[in-house]
């Protein structure tokens, strides 16, 4: 356990002097943000304040809190939320077994009847048989750079478990009733992403700092092909996020993200292809979309309407 959080505190690592810096960065690390994104991650970094990010499925959210692992050193940890998510997931539980051992083991060697009971109970609530669950690890996670806590969406997780969120989110702290207030003596790098299934409370939002995250633009997303699929030639991927662009306006029930426009040019690059044909669409389709229902869709607006809306606006 540590005292109460300084907030003022800084880390090893260096926190940046400005959104250029940000910017620089994260591309160092793989990540290409435009100028929003890279100012609210310099404006978190800076305050110390959780960075929410919403946006649809595949647009980069989870990603950023990997690249400000990498750039900053710190561990990752990864709160993967769904329904039913509670403290003890979360956040801690006992080892009830370590402690019925220990129990044991004192009545055994007969420990345990000359021990009163609140010393027993204090020997059964310590610190050893405590197990640290994300949460708590990203808090208590003593030296170097600090971790970057990833609370991945949060929107699946029930109401409950938001409010559980608030104290954290605030005061970088958990308190355990059986030992006390756990606080950060260096607060976590805190990375909240959410789909947007569902609203999230707006008790929660005003401890963070909100940013929407859009698809990237057309010159955004080749350089992000040609950044982590460099052997798709350029000419191809231009093409790629052209026609992934079009796709993306047809109204699907899962419009294609990032990951899969870089998936889609990476198989068409493995496959030998040079460019995108009507054929080559409909044979490496499920590399894009992952629902029958939306490729339906693409094939009734016209595998070879597609290729020339391609070529027509970036081939």
């Amino acid at each position: 356990m540590s005292n109460d959080p300084d907030t003022t505190a800084t880390s090893t690592w260096g926190v940046p002097d400005s959104v250029d810096e940000v910017v620089h960065a994260l591309a160092d690390n793989d990540y290409l943000a435009d100028e929003g994104l890279a100012t609210a991650v310099f404006l978190s970094l800076r305050l110390h304040r959780p960075l929410l990010l919403e946006g649809e499925a595949g647009v980069g959210k989870t990603e950023v809190a990997k690249t400000l692992a990498r750039w900053s050193g710190g561990e990752l940890i990864r709160l993967q939320c769904y329904e039913g998510i509670d403290l003890a997931q979360a956040a801690y539980e006992w080892d009830y077994s370590r402690q019925l051992l220990h129990l044991r083991t004192a009545e055994a060697t007969g420990a345990a009847s000359s021990a009163s009971t609140d010393a027993l109970e204090d020997e059964l609530y310590h610190e050893r048989f405590l197990v640290r669950r994300a949460l708590l690890r990203a808090l208590d996670h003593g030296d170097g750079p600090p971790p970057v806590l990833l609370i991945d969406e949060l929107d699946r997780a029930d109401d409950e478990f938001e409010a559980f969120l608030l104290e954290i989110l605030s005061d970088y702290a958990i308190t355990v009733p059986e030992l006390g207030r756990f606080a950060a003596a260096v607060p976590p790098i805190v990375v909240i992403t959410s789909n947007r299934t569902r609203d999230l409370h707006d008790a929660l939002k005003r401890r963070c700092l909100y940013h929407w995250v859009e698809h990237p633009d057309f010159d955004r997303e080749v350089a992000i092909v040609g950044l982590r699929a460099p052997e798709v030639p350029d000419r191809l991927a231009r093409q790629v996020a052209s026609a992934t662009a079009t796709i993306r306006d047809l109204g699907l029930y899962k419009p294609p993200g990032v990951a899969e426009t870089i998936d889609w040019a990476s198989a068409l690059a493995l496959l030998g292809r040079g460019e995108l044909t009507a054929d080559t669409i409909d044979a490496t389709l499920g590399t894009v979309l992952k629902y029958r229902e939306d490729q339906e869709r693409v094939r009734t607006h016209g595998l070879e309407v597609l290729v020339t809306e391609a070529m027509a606006r970036h081939g």
